[in-house]
């Protein structure tokens, strides 16, 4: 081979994969999910009355989308202030292996368990970043010390407590 030919990833590390494609969503679509994501209560009559729409045609859409996929469910925003004592620490974790099966083993694990409320794998200097609600920073000790102790492949727990909430989840950006 000359040194001027560049060859890809070995065959067996090539995924197929297929290019992300343009979502299928007019303007009409687009309002109809900015509303929702403001107000997954609206009656279907406000909603079409705020997109242009007759209600036949905007529960149509409203349905379709829903079918596609863009609209995963509805859900009430609570008070976690009025719910009672607690504390959010988003805790970044480093596993011990990155192997797909030890990664799949711990994405598992914190799934089960209720007080993490949200679990994302990340590049960068750890795996995951987790954002956990408990009822103190006791009970978040008690559960970090149980993710390390199990068997989950655990390197590094680090912990950031949450001191105010800046800028809520409101909706992506459409």
């Amino acid at each position: 081979m000359s040194s001027g030919t560049r060859r890809g990833p070995p065959q067996n590390l090539r995924r197929a994969s297929q290019p992300i494609a343009e979502a299928a969503l007019d303007a009409i679509d687009r309002k109809i999910l900015v509303e929702l994501q403001a107000c997954g209560r609206i009656t279907n009559q406000a909603l079409a009355e705020r997109v242009a729409l007759s209600p036949s045609a905007c529960l149509a859409r409203v349905r379709r989308l829903e079918a596609d996929g863009f609209i995963e469910g509805y859900h009430a925003h609570l008070s976690l202030e009025r719910l009672g004592p607690s504390v959010v620490i988003f805790a970044p974790v480093s596993l011990k292996s990155q192997h797909p099966r030890d990664m799949a083993r711990f994405e598992a694990a914190v799934a089960a368990i209720p007080e993490v409320i949200e679990a994302a794998q990340v590049s960068g200097a750890f795996d995951f970043l987790l954002k956990v609600v408990t009822r103190d920073v006791h009970a978040w000790r008690d559960l970090a010390d149980s993710l390390i102790e199990a068997d989950l492949g655990v390197d590094k727990i680090t912990s950031h407590v949450l001191m105010k909430q800046s800028k809520a989840f409101a909706g992506y950006p459409l």
